[in-house]
C-alpha cells in the first residue's frame, strides 16, 4: 500500500502537500532541500515508517505540488513559519510533538522553527548536511545548477538526467528515470522544467553577500537555542559543510550527536540512502528508549 496524499496549510494559508507513510504515536516530518520535492525522501520515509512512525514527507512552499507564493516570499524565516504551522497541525492529529528531518533548506527551516519561531514545538531535530555556517562557494555551485535552463527547460526527461549527470559526475546515472520525472513539470509549450518556482532563486538571502552573512549569524543564534535532541548528519564529501563548520555547530549545540557518512556529498540521502536511513533509525530508536526510561 502506497503513501496517502495529505494537505496542510502554511502560515499564509498556502497549500502544502505531503505524503503520509505508516502509523504510530511519534510523528516525523521530512523536509527536502532547495530545488527538490518530497519524493527525494520516498525510500527513507518508508523505512522510518517501518519503525512504527507516521511519516509526513512534505513539499515546501514553491516546490513540488505545494503552492507557489505570488509575493515571492521565499526567505528562510518564511519556510520556518510554514513548518511551525504544519507542526501544530501534526501535533493536533497525533497529540505528540513531531521529529523533523530537514535537509539543507529543510534543516534551516527546522533550526529557525525550533530555535527562534516556536521553541519547544519539536520533539527532536535531524539536520542533513546543513549547519548555520556553510561554504558559499558550494552554495554558488548549487544555485548555478538550479539556474541553468530554468527558463528554457528540457526537451525530455533524458535531457534533464544528462544535466544532473554533469552536475553530479560521481553518482551512477539511474536506468529508470521515473523518479526523476516526479521532479519535473511538463508545461504547455511541451518543455519540462524543474518542479519549483523560479522566484525561489531570486530571494535576496541567496544573492546579497552581506545579507547572506547576516542569515548565517541568525542561524548560529537559533542553533544556540536548541535544547532538544539533535542529530547532525554530514556527507563526508559535502560541498557545503566542512569539519570546521561541524565543530562550530558542536560548540553551539554540545549535546548534538554527529554522523559523518563516507562517500556521500551534499545530497546525502540520494548518495547513500541505506546508511543515511540507518543513522536516522538509530537516533529514533534511542529517542524512544530514552522516553521509556524517563
Amino acid at each position: 500500500m502506497g503513501p496517502k496524499r495529505v494537505e496542510f496549510q502554511g502560515v499564509e494559508a498556502n497549500s502544502l502537500i505531503a505524503d503520509r507513510y505508516g502509523a504510530g504515536e511519534q510523528p516525523v516530518i521530512m523536509l527536502h532541500g532547495g530545488g527538490q520535492t518530497r519524493h527525494s525522501w520516498d525510500a527513507a520515509a518508508q523505512r522510518i515508517a517501518g519503525l512504527g512512525h507516521p511519516v509526513y514527507s512534505m513539499d515546501q512552499r514553491g516546490h513540488g505540488e505545494s503552492s507557489w507564493i505570488a509575493s515571492g516570499k521565499y526567505s528562510f524565516p518564511d519556510f520556518a513559519k510554514d513548518l511551525v504551522a504544519v507542526t501544530r497541525q501534526v501535533h493536533a492529529l497525533h497529540r505528540a510533538k513531531p521529529v523533523v528531518v530537514g535537509a539543507s533548506l529543510g534543516g534551516f527551516a527546522g533550526m529557525l522553527a525550533e530555535g527562534q519561531e516556536n521553541p519547544g514545538g519539536l520533539a527532536a531535530l535531524v539536520l542533513v548536511d546543513i549547519t548555520p555556517r556553510i561554504d558559499m562557494d558550494g552554495v554558488a555551485k548549487i544555485l548555478g545548477f538550479m539556474g541553468d535552463r530554468v527558463e528554457d527547460g528540457f526537451e525530455n526527461v533524458e535531457e534533464a538526467a544528462e544535466a544532473i549527470a554533469r552536475y553530479l559526475p560521481n553518482r551512477v546515472k539511474p536506468r529508470d528515470l521515473s523518479g526523476l520525472s516526479k521532479n519535473l513539470r511538463l508545461h504547455d509549450d511541451g518543455r519540462y522544467r524543474w518542479h519549483w518556482d523560479p522566484a525561489f532563486l531570486k530571494a535576496k538571502q541567496k544573492n546579497d553577500p552581506r545579507l547572506a552573512a547576516e542569515v548565517q549569524e541568525n542561524m548560529l543564534v537559533a542553533a544556540g537555542n536548541l535544547s532538544l535532541p539533535v542529530l547532525l548528519i554530514r556527507g563526508q564529501n559535502s560541498e557545503l559543510v566542512s569539519m570546521e563548520h561541524v565543530k562550530e555547530f558542536q560548540q553551539r549545540v554540545p549535546h548534538a550527536k554527529f554522523t559523518d557518512i563516507r562517500d556521500a556529498g551534499h545530497m546525502v540521502a540520494g548518495d547513500k540512502n541505506d546508511v543515511f536511513a540507518s543513522a536516522v533509525e538509530e537516533f529514533l530508536v534511542d529517542l524512544r528508549l530514552n522516553a521509556e526510561v524517563a
